[in-house]
């Protein structure tokens, strides 16, 4: 039987994988909404499917729909992309039970990561420091109040089955712990449809490292170098690098193997991501993992030479990997901005519309991942990410100033984004040092800062 992929996902990250596929030789499927007929990804696909209205209860999160598709189409493979299905151990069940392959863990292991209480007693196995909280999830505040007596303020009320920055609250004593647990709740159910909530220490100004791993099904995991994902909004990653400026040798090779441990621990297969806390002193705690691609995928691509997706996809048809952790390289750098149609002075609000006119950077080093083009249509339904802007460099410095000239390329009317945001952050002495932290985009947008920001931005438009 030709192998033939259903890409359970819409914008950058299905068209991410449609190139993929064709380069590989297979063909591959696109299911969309509604609201999503006109979006590339339905375009450059071999064939495409609508499985719903705009809703993503009614279509990407559909999962009889989706599945119905990928038979009737005849496909024997899903591809989740990030997002939406790609962590639901439910849905890899059934994907399993109707004989057709998950690109991605095993439900097992799902059930093992996905679900971050759960991840967290793994990670402990696997003998990595964790950040001190609940043991599960909480069933009421008064339980989660007694929790927080006990570890101290500040405390991050976090989504079970979260991702994505989002079902995240910060409370910084007992007066602010019910509403925001209230809250926490319905985010969490709305996004992952699962309220249940834990809550852990809140470390203060730290750097968000990530791990990249690959395992087959004969066993072999490589891990790919780190990630730095700091540089981030209301939990949201905004901008990340490879190689981290902050991680030494000494510190990557730590993080390195604890993420192989735990990944050979629920015998992963498929690319995975492992993250970390890591304070100022260079102490390290696990995070969580991300049993599936990641946004930021493109950086390591890019100083490692190794197409993570098109691993994805030869390791789920059988393939082991055909390089080992010693042929792993990490050669000069890479930067990665996430281009929002977003209001940077409003809260980052979400601005859909339609785009007016779009031009986008070019040259040797810089790649654009995205679905948009003149004249899309933005939908209010969905995440606020219009495109990946990745940049790669000799060095750190030669990479700021590639991703400096792109930016000032990028041409987006008809919407606020945040390009000239970002511009800004470019060019921030904390970012350009690389001692910037978690706090870093916060900082930028306290009031002297905000207004140092205003002034450039009106002058860029003069």
């Amino acid at each position: 039987m030709q192998n033939k992929v259903l890409i359970a996902n819409r914008g950058e990250i299905a068209v991410r994988i449609i190139r993929a596929c064709k380069e590989l030789g297979i063909p591959c499927v696109a299911i969309y909404s509604k609201a999503d007929q006109d979006s590339l990804h339905v375009k450059f696909a071999d064939d495409a499917i609508c499985v719903g209205e705009a809703k993503n209860s009614d279509s990407y999160l559909n999962m009889n729909n989706i599945i119905s598709a990928a038979i009737a189409s005849g496909c024997n493979a899903i591809h989740p992309g990030y997002g939406f299905l790609s962590e639901n151990m439910k849905f890899v069940q059934i994907v399993e039970r109707c004989n057709l392959k998950f690109i991605g863990p095993s439900s097992e292991a799902i059930s093992q990561l996905g679900n971050k209480l759960m991840a967290k007693e793994m990670a402990k196995q696997a003998k990595i420091p964790v950040i001190e909280g609940s043991d599960g999830a909480l069933e009421n505040v008064k339980q989660g109040l007694n929790i927080c007596g006990k570890i101290g303020y500040p405390v991050l009320i976090k989504a079970v089955n979260g991702g994505g920055g989002k079902g995240i609250f910060l409370v910084n004593n007992e007066f602010e712990f019910a509403k925001a647990f209230e809250t926490a709740s319905m985010e969490a159910q709305a996004n992952f449809g699962d309220k249940s909530l834990y809550v852990e220490k809140y470390i203060e100004s730290p750097h968000h490292i990530e791990v990249q791993i690959l395992g087959d099904s004969a066993g072999n995991i490589v891990y790919l170098g780190e990630r730095d994902c700091s540089a981030q909004r209301r939990n949201q990653k905004l901008i990340e690098e490879s190689p981290s400026p902050f991680v030494n040798e000494v510190l990557r090779r730590t993080l390195g193997n604890a993420s192989v441990r735990l990944a050979k621990l629920v015998k992963y297969e498929g690319a995975g991501t492992v993250e970390f806390m890591v304070d100022k002193q260079g102490n390290y705690y696990f995070l969580e993992m991300n049993p599936r691609i990641q946004v930021e995928h493109p950086v390591t691509e890019f100083v490692t030479g190794i197409d993570i997706v098109k691993e994805q996809l030869k390791i789920a048809f059988g393939q082991n990997l055909s390089f080992k952790q010693n042929d792993i390289k990490i050669k000069g750098h890479s930067i990665e901005c996430r281009i929002n149609a977003e209001d940077p002075l409003n809260n980052f609000c979400p601005c859909p519309g339609e785009i007016k006119n779009l031009v986008m950077p070019g040259g040797n080093g810089v790649r654009i991942d995205s679905h948009i083009y003149s004249s899309y249509v933005i939908p209010p339904y969905y995440d606020s990410l219009l495109a990946k802007l990745i940049v790669f460099g000799n060095t750190r410095k030669e990479a700021i100033k590639k991703m400096r000239c792109a930016l000032e390329e990028f041409v987006m009317d008809g919407i606020k984004n945040n390009v000239e945001f970002l511009y800004i952050i470019m060019h921030n002495s904390d970012f350009v040092k690389g001692t910037y932290d978690t706090n870093l985009i916060k900082k930028i947008l306290d009031y002297n800062e905000n207004q140092k920001m205003i002034k450039i931005i009106n002058e860029n438009k003069g």
